[in-house]
Protein backbone atom coordinates (compact mmCIF):
# COMPACT_ATOMS: atom_id res chain seq x y z
CA UNK A 1 0.00 0.00 0.00
CA UNK A 2 1.19 3.19 -0.77
CA UNK A 3 2.62 5.49 2.54
CA UNK A 4 -0.25 7.77 2.77
CA UNK A 5 -2.72 4.61 3.15
CA UNK A 6 -0.62 3.41 6.24
CA UNK A 7 -1.29 6.76 7.77
CA UNK A 8 -3.66 5.91 11.02
CA UNK A 9 -6.73 7.08 10.12
CA UNK A 10 -7.36 9.11 13.57
CA UNK A 11 -4.36 11.09 12.69
CA UNK A 12 -5.78 12.21 9.29
CA UNK A 13 -7.99 15.19 8.51
CA UNK A 14 -11.41 14.76 7.41
CA UNK A 15 -10.80 15.98 4.20
CA UNK A 16 -7.51 13.83 3.79
CA UNK A 17 -9.35 10.86 4.87
CA UNK A 18 -12.72 11.76 2.00
CA UNK A 19 -9.75 12.01 -0.13
CA UNK A 20 -7.91 8.87 0.60
CA UNK A 21 -11.47 7.22 0.87
CA UNK A 22 -12.93 8.67 -2.68
CA UNK A 23 -9.03 7.16 -4.47
CA UNK A 24 -10.32 3.64 -2.83
CA UNK A 25 -13.45 3.44 -4.22
CA UNK A 26 -12.59 4.66 -8.00
CA UNK A 27 -9.50 1.81 -8.00
CA UNK A 28 -12.19 -0.99 -6.54
CA UNK A 29 -14.54 0.58 -9.62
CA UNK A 30 -11.99 0.39 -12.01
CA UNK A 31 -11.82 -3.50 -11.23
CA UNK A 32 -8.14 -4.24 -12.42
CA UNK A 33 -6.73 -4.91 -8.57
CA UNK A 34 -6.30 -8.11 -7.66
CA UNK A 35 -8.20 -9.93 -4.94
CA UNK A 36 -5.82 -9.63 -2.23
CA UNK A 37 -5.54 -5.93 -2.64
CA UNK A 38 -9.08 -4.99 -3.48
CA UNK A 39 -9.98 -7.04 -0.33
CA UNK A 40 -7.17 -4.75 1.82
CA UNK A 41 -8.48 -1.52 -0.19
CA UNK A 42 -11.93 -2.22 0.67
CA UNK A 43 -11.25 -3.07 4.49
CA UNK A 44 -9.27 0.29 4.52
CA UNK A 45 -12.28 1.88 3.34
CA UNK A 46 -14.39 0.86 5.59
CA UNK A 47 -12.15 1.88 8.26
CA UNK A 48 -12.12 5.34 6.96
CA UNK A 49 -16.05 6.12 6.08
CA UNK A 50 -16.53 4.33 9.96
CA UNK A 51 -14.52 7.43 10.97
CA UNK A 52 -15.45 10.39 8.73
CA UNK A 53 -19.20 9.37 9.86
CA UNK A 54 -18.00 9.44 13.38
CA UNK A 55 -16.49 12.94 12.65
CA UNK A 56 -19.63 14.22 11.17
CA UNK A 57 -22.09 13.24 13.91
CA UNK A 58 -19.95 14.89 16.66
CA UNK A 59 -20.11 17.53 14.04
CA UNK A 60 -23.84 17.68 14.18
CA UNK A 61 -23.70 17.56 17.62
CA UNK A 62 -21.78 20.44 18.24
CA UNK A 63 -23.61 22.88 15.62
CA UNK A 64 -26.98 21.70 17.33
CA UNK A 65 -25.40 22.53 20.38
CA UNK A 66 -24.55 26.18 19.29
CA UNK A 67 -27.86 26.93 17.38
CA UNK A 68 -30.01 26.02 20.84
CA UNK A 69 -27.48 28.16 22.51
CA UNK A 70 -28.19 30.70 19.84
CA UNK A 71 -32.14 30.30 20.55
CA UNK A 72 -32.14 30.61 24.29
CA UNK A 73 -34.35 33.69 24.49
CA UNK A 74 -33.14 36.89 25.85
CA UNK A 75 -33.61 37.94 28.76
CA UNK A 76 -36.94 40.85 29.14
CA UNK A 77 -36.59 44.10 30.84
CA UNK A 78 -39.54 45.87 32.16
CA UNK A 79 -39.08 49.30 30.00
CA UNK A 80 -42.01 51.24 31.83
CA UNK A 81 -39.67 53.20 33.85
CA UNK A 82 -37.11 53.90 31.75
CA UNK A 83 -36.71 57.36 29.99
CA UNK A 84 -38.32 58.44 27.32
CA UNK A 85 -36.73 58.12 23.50
CA UNK A 86 -39.38 60.30 22.00
CA UNK A 87 -36.59 62.84 21.19
CA UNK A 88 -35.19 60.08 18.58
CA UNK A 89 -37.92 60.11 15.81
CA UNK A 90 -37.35 64.11 15.53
Amino acid sequence: MAEQELRKVEDMTFKEASIELEHIVRALEQGDLELEESLERYGRGVELLASLRERLAKAEQRVQVLVDAAEVPAQSFDTASAPSTAFIDE
